[in-house]
């Protein structure tokens, strides 16, 4: 009875004791944005700061939307998204508030939900993408912070994000 167990084990023994470096699931997702900044670092350009000041000049680069009742983060996001992971793994002393947001539609109780899945779909993008959790926080606001006043689509659309937001950028 022991025999065969020992057959089981020993092939597990040996695995745990190889030298090769462990595949890690954020590798692949966050490769691009690491080999831009590493080749950014070996060539001696400007420093990430200038990413982050970029990203923070244009409003439309803090935001990611989502199509009514959805929050599911949409590819077009994906080099936004990347750009502030790069600045994010680069400069762990960094935090970010991820602010979900929803549309004037829908009770109280069920855009605050909606937009905290949506600042949590945010946070797992970047997370994939090498960003530590300690570094964000994902926070709903529902229906409470329109980016737009008024009572149709055309402005429904605006309400519908996840802001992110450094903390001197407010």
């Amino acid at each position: 009875m022991q025999k065969p167990l020992a057959i089981f084990l020993l092939p597990a023994l040996l695995a745990a004791c190889s030298s090769a470096p462990p595949v890690t699931a954020t590798s692949s997702v966050a490769g691009p944005a690491q080999s831009a900044m590493s080749s950014q670092a070996s060539t001696g350009a400007k420093p990430v700061m200038s990413e982050l000041n970029k990203l923070a000049s244009d409003p439309g680069k803090r935001s990611v939307y989502f199509p009514y009742d959805n929050f599911t983060v949409d590819a077009k996001y994906e080099q936004i998204l990347n750009a502030h992971a790069s600045y994010l793994t680069h400069d762990p002393a960094s935090r970010i508030t991820l602010e979900g947001s929803a549309d004037e539609r829908g009770s109280r109780e069920f855009n605050l939900a909606l937009g905290q899945k949506r600042a949590e779909a945010v946070r797992k993008s970047l997370n994939l993408r090498g960003v530590p959790d300690k570094q964000m926080e994902a926070i709903s606001y529902g229906k409470e912070r329109p980016k737009a006043a008024c009572h149709d689509e055309s402005c429904w659309q605006e309400n519908r994000r996840t802001d992110i937001v450094y903390p001197a950028s407010r």
